[in-house]
């Protein structure tokens, strides 16, 4: 989630981070002035020369997009970037799908430049949406075509526009990107149409898909999705303080646009619904689990954006702004960004049933832990998009924006145990967002929200410590 829109990236393309080394004293609770690990990780981040990101000794970075580039298809790399998935493309090259977080009001951030001078390189009917000035919604994604070998980007372009406010999302696995819309907009507020919905972009399609949104996976302030490749269900967070977590039951599990059902998660201990935050009181402990019950929802299309109130009315459990989630290997994670008795975050991990989605559920039901709950912001702090890394650490954006508190990429082990791999120095602290690996392993690709670009980051992966 952005909340701030400041400065202009001026560096070149390529910017790697210096490597020196510093020394470890011992591997739990060392802090390094911004942060404090609990196990010793990569080892302590190393002053970037170029000021833009910290890492550790042997970790080093590549600049490889960034806001205000020409594209392949003449128009600009749009600001404000934040979820991203990486999908194989052949056996050198990866594509990144990008979603950029720009509002209507942000007209001068997207692919079409200063005042949409470059509107008329642009397909209008492939735009979702207009405003009410004509100017389109600049709100979408963008492809990123990147050379694991050479270490270079061969080819951007603009696929999704007229969308408003994409956050996150989630990979399907039949290789296609779903774009999440964090905005309840309605139609006769500056723009033309309702919003709040996801969108499906093919990872393989090239320029614009036609913008068609997924009317059954409900409209509210989407912020990330996962799909269970088991059982081809979908898992959809929502960005507020008293938000639900939901699954979609696909009709078809490969056409998403023919429609499912809505549910949203109660807990079995809990029928009149609860505060998996820890907020208006303690329900549960760190590493405790509870049984899950899903809950049928009806008005999907929510037009006084009250989806959650009659959730939590029917027993759904509320989380305290839901927002990036992954599936692993038969289980997924998802970051609430302000939950705990301090409001610094917790990661809730997710064990389907056997059953998921099917009558025998009700017998053996889901689990629910809560896996992780900040008691000190410098170890963890408003974690937002995640994703797993193909060896099982959990990789966590932080999205705090804050004069004094940096933002740090953290590591948490399958014990919950957490190392900061990296920490914002670029001059406006934005948040990171978009964490996704190379199918091989080798590179972590993410983003710096603002101004917007995109990160390659190469090191000994092999070497992390407890």
């Amino acid at each position: 989630m952005s909340l701030s829109r400041r400065g202009m990236l001026a560096h070149s393309l390529t910017l790697a981070g210096s490597l020196a080394f510093a020394g470890y004293a011992r591997a739990e609770e060392i802090q390094r002035g911004s942060y404090v690990n609990e196990v010793q990780g990569y080892g302590p981040l190393v002053a970037d020369k170029a000021k833009i990101v910290d890492l550790p000794q042997g970790f080093s970075y590549q600049v490889i997009s960034e806001a205000g580039q020409t594209m392949d298809d003449g128009l600009v790399v749009p600001h404000i970037h934040d979820g991203m998935g990486c999908f194989a493309k052949d056996d050198e090259r990866v594509i990144l799908v990008r979603n950029h977080e720009i509002a209507p009001d942000q007209r001068h951030f997207g692919a079409l430049g200063l005042n949409g001078r470059l509107i008329d390189r642009l397909d209008r009917t492939k735009v979702f949406d207009f405003e009410d000035s004509g100017l389109p919604i600049l709100g979408g994604t963008t492809h990123v075509v990147y050379n694991l070998k050479s270490r270079k980007t061969e080819a951007q372009f603009l696929s999704l526009i007229g969308t408003t406010t994409n956050c996150a999302g989630g990979q399907t696995p039949w290789g296609s990107w779903l774009s999440c819309e964090e905005s309840v907009l309605k139609k006769g507020q500056g723009v033309g149409k309702d919003h709040g919905y996801v969108f499906e972009v093919p990872a393989s399609h090239k320029g614009l898909v036609d913008p068609v949104p997924i009317a059954g996976m409900g409209r509210f302030k989407h912020e990330a999705a996962c799909i269970d490749p088991r059982t081809g269900i979908v898992y959809l967070t929502e960005d507020v303080e008293n938000g639900l977590f939901y699954r979609f039951l696909p009709n078809d599990h490969r056409n998403l646009l023919k429609g499912g059902r809505l549910q949203a998660m109660g807990l079995k201990a809990f029928p009149k619904g609860a505060d998996t935050g820890n907020k208006s009181e303690m329900i549960w402990q760190r590493g405790q689990m509870l049984e899950t019950v899903w809950i049928d929802l009806d008005g999907i299309d929510s037009p006084d954006d009250d989806l959650r109130f009659r959730g939590f009315k029917r027993g759904a459990a509320s989380v305290s702004r839901g927002e990036g989630i992954h599936f692993g290997v038969g289980e997924l994670y998802l970051c609430a960004t302000s939950g705990g008795p301090i409001g610094c975050g917790q990661i809730l991990r997710y064990v389907p049933s056997a059953h998921e989605g099917q009558v025998g559920e009700t017998d053996q039901p889901g689990r629910l832990q809560l896996f992780l709950e900040s008691i000190n912001d410098k170890v963890f702090d408003y974690g937002d998009n995640i994703t797993v890394a193909p060896w099982g650490h959990l990789f966590v954006c932080e999205d705090r924006y804050s004069d004094t508190l940096r933002n740090h990429l953290r590591i948490v082990t399958p014990q919950g145990k957490v190392a900061t791999f990296a920490r914002n120095v670029f001059k406006d602290n934005a948040e990171w967002a978009g964490a996704t690996f190379s199918p091989d392993g080798t590179t972590l690709f993410v983003n710096v929200q603002w101004p917007g670009f995109t990160l390659a980051i190469t090191g000994p992966w092999q070497s992390f410590k407890t």
